[in-house]
Parts: structure tokens; sequence; C-alpha cells
């Protein structure tokens, strides 16, 4: 799951919005993926959108694959869109 992600890095840092950033930063906080101190590093920094996707998707991605599922179910539910052409895969595809 985290080399699948890993391998989608670029587009997805290239495609993601400011505001799903935003979206998917308080889905993983909520789901305890990510914490208080974590959220701010993405989110309250003044980067730009690319490094803020970089941010988050890295740092996901080095949790594991359960952290690197979660987002990838959050980035499913709020785009859609670029979740399908990302082509990621959720676990529950994989059944």
């Amino acid at each position: 799951m985290a080399e699948e992600l890993f391998n989608t890095r670029i587009m997805f840092v290239e495609k993601v919005s400011p505001a799903v950033i935003k979206q998917l930063t308080d889905d993983l906080l909520q789901q305890k993926v990510l914490n208080d101190e974590e959220v701010r590093e993405v989110i309250e920094v003044p980067f730009t959108t690319t490094h803020k996707a970089r941010v988050l998707i890295d740092m996901v991605r080095k949790k594991g694959d359960e952290a690197s599922s979660q987002l990838k179910r959050c980035l499913q539910t709020r785009d859609p869109a670029l979740f399908k052409e990302l082509r990621l895969k959720c676990p529950d595809d994989l059944r």
C-alpha cells in the first residue's frame, strides 16, 4: 500500500487541490493517522500546495500500509476523480 502511494506521488502532488489536502488532513486526524502537530506541519506552513501535498503523502506513506490505506480511502471519498486518475486501489477492492 505505501509503495502504491510512492508510485503515484508525483501525480498526486501535481493534481491535488488545497481544499482536498485540508479535508484529507482533517479525516486522517479524526482517524488518528495524524496528530495535531503533523496536521499543522502540513496545513499551517506558508508553502505552496505542491509542497503541502508532498509533505502529506510522504508523512503518511512512512507510517506504513495501514496509514496509506486510510489515506487512499479518504481520497476516494473526497476526490473520486483524482483517485481514479491515479489508478489507486483500496484494500476493499482487493478482496
